[in-house]
């Protein structure tokens, strides 16, 4: 008996270690999705307005980091965030006392950035993961709000 408790021990303690390993490397590089655009700022900023229009989703408002950044003395490389919103995937979130918390997290956000390699990137968070740690609602509230994301977001890769 005594022979075993070691092992144990040793097999908790390394079983814990990748555990935090996972969550520290992996969950962090899982959160958000990022991929290139095959236009310039300029044009993948008004390719995803027009986009976000097609796909009877909302733009409630949208965020220019760089003049805001400007106006604070600092200068940074062109960066947008757009504020999208699905009426009737939101309500389904809003509706319910256990899952308006997630309105912490809405409306959905994408980010357009130029990188210094002078092309532009479009970030988000990566919905279909993280919903796989909400319950059945708001799983699948996020995960239909993911899929509409990518749609709007199609036209700026392929």
């Amino acid at each position: 008996m005594k022979n075993k408790f070691p092992s144990f021990l040793i097999g908790l303690v390394a079983g814990l270690a990748i555990a935090v390993l996972i969550i520290l490397v992996v969950v962090p590089k899982s959160l958000f999705t990022v991929t290139e655009s095959k236009y310039d700022f300029n044009e993948t900023v008004a390719l995803l307005e027009e986009s976000t229009k097609t796909q009877s989703w909302s733009l409630p408002h949208q965020y220019n980091l760089q003049a805001t950044m400007t106006k604070h003395g600092f200068e940074v490389k062109p960066v947008k965030v757009f504020s999208i919103c699905k009426p009737d995937l939101a309500k389904r979130i809003l509706e319910t006392d256990a899952d308006r918390h997630i309105a912490a997290m809405m409306p959905c956000r994408i980010a357009v950035f130029e990188k210094s390699d002078g092309k532009t990137y479009i970030a988000r968070i990566n919905a279909r993961m993280l919903s796989k740690l909400l319950g059945s609602n708001a799983k699948s509230v996020m995960s239909e709000a993911g899929a509409g994301s990518e749609m709007i977001l199609a036209p700026l890769f392929e």
